[in-house]
C-alpha cells in the first residue's frame, strides 16, 4: 500500500464553475489531476482528501462529483472543508458516500499500514490578529474535535504512524507555535496533510518537520495538480 494526498479539488457540484478565472493554471486541472492519479494510485492505494472537494450547496449535487472521484483507482478518504456546504451530518454523508469512499469527522480509519484522522480546523489567533469572539469559538472547537479524532486514532494505531488530516493550515511558515500544533505535539503525531491555501497564499505554507511532525501542504495548485506521496518512514 502506497499513501497519497491532494486537497481542494474544487469539483463543480452541478454547476458550471470554471476554475480558470482563477488563474490560466486551473484550466481542465480535474482531467489533469485525473490523469496522474490512474497513472500512479493502485486499488491497494489510499488517497487523503482533505476538504473543499465540491462546491455543490446541496447534498444531492455534491454525489456527481463524489463518484467521480471514486472512479479513480484507490481507497479515499475525505474530510469536510469551508466550502463543503453540502455536508449534512456525518450519518447523511456516510448514506451517500460512494463504496470506495470515507469521511473523517471526529474519528479515526485503519488503513493498514497507518491509521487516519482529522477535522476541518480553523483560523487561530496570533499576536497581530487576534480573533473575534465568533471565530475564537469555532476555533476552540475544532481544537476539540481534533483531538477526539486523536484519541481515536491512538486506540487503533499501536505502533503504527497516526496520520492528520485537515483543511485549515494548522500552522504557517512563519506561525508555527498554534493551539492545533501544541494539541498535535502532545500526540504520536507521524504527518499532518492540509490545504486551503491558493494563489500567493501557497509561499505562507509551511512544508517541513516542526517538533518531530511532517506537515505537507496538499492544495492542489501547490501541488501542480499532481498527488503527493505521503511517506510512512520519516526521513532523517
Amino acid at each position: 500500500m502506497r499513501l497519497f494526498v491532494i486537497s481542494d479539488l474544487h469539483l463543480p457540484g452541478g454547476d458550471e464553475k470554471p476554475m480558470d478565472i482563477f488563474g490560466s493554471h486551473w484550466t481542465d486541472h480535474f482531467a489533469r489531476i485525473s490523469e496522474d492519479w490512474r497513472s500512479r494510485v493502485n486499488a491497494e492505494d489510499v488517497v487523503l482528501i482533505p476538504g473543499d472537494i465540491s462546491w455543490a450547496m446541496q447534498l444531492a449535487d455534491a454525489v456527481p462529483d463524489l463518484q467521480a472521484i471514486d472512479a479513480l483507482p484507490g481507497r479515499k478518504l475525505i474530510i469536510k472543508g469551508n466550502h463543503e456546504y453540502w455536508w449534512n451530518t456525518l450519518t447523511q454523508v456516510r448514506a451517500v458516500l460512494p463504496p470506495g469512499m470515507e469521511a473523517i469527522q471526529n474519528t479515526a480509519v485503519d488503513i493498514g499500514q497507518a491509521v487516519v484522522c482529522g477535522t476541518r480546523g480553523w483560523s487561530f489567533p496570533t499576536a497581530e490578529e487576534p480573533l473575534s469572539a465568533a471565530d475564537q469559538k469555532i476555533c476552540s472547537r475544532e481544537v476539540i474535535r481534533l483531538e477526539l479524532s486523536l484519541q481515536a486514532a491512538v486506540k487503533l494505531a499501536g505502533e503504527r504512524p497516526i496520520i492528520v488530516m485537515m483543511h485549515y493550515p494548522p500552522l504557517y511558515d512563519n506561525e508555527r507555535d498554534t493551539p492545533f500544533t501544541r494539541l498535535i505535539a502532545r500526540y504520536p503525531v507521524h504527518t499532518v496533510v492540509y490545504g486551503h491555501l491558493h494563489g500567493a497564499s501557497i509561499r505562507l505554507g509551511f512544508n517541513g518537520v516542526h517538533e518531530g511532525v511532517r506537515y505537507m501542504l496538499t492544495s492542489c495548485d501547490s501541488l501542480k495538480f499532481s498527488l503527493a506521496e505521503v511517506p510512512l518512514v520519516m526521513q532523517k
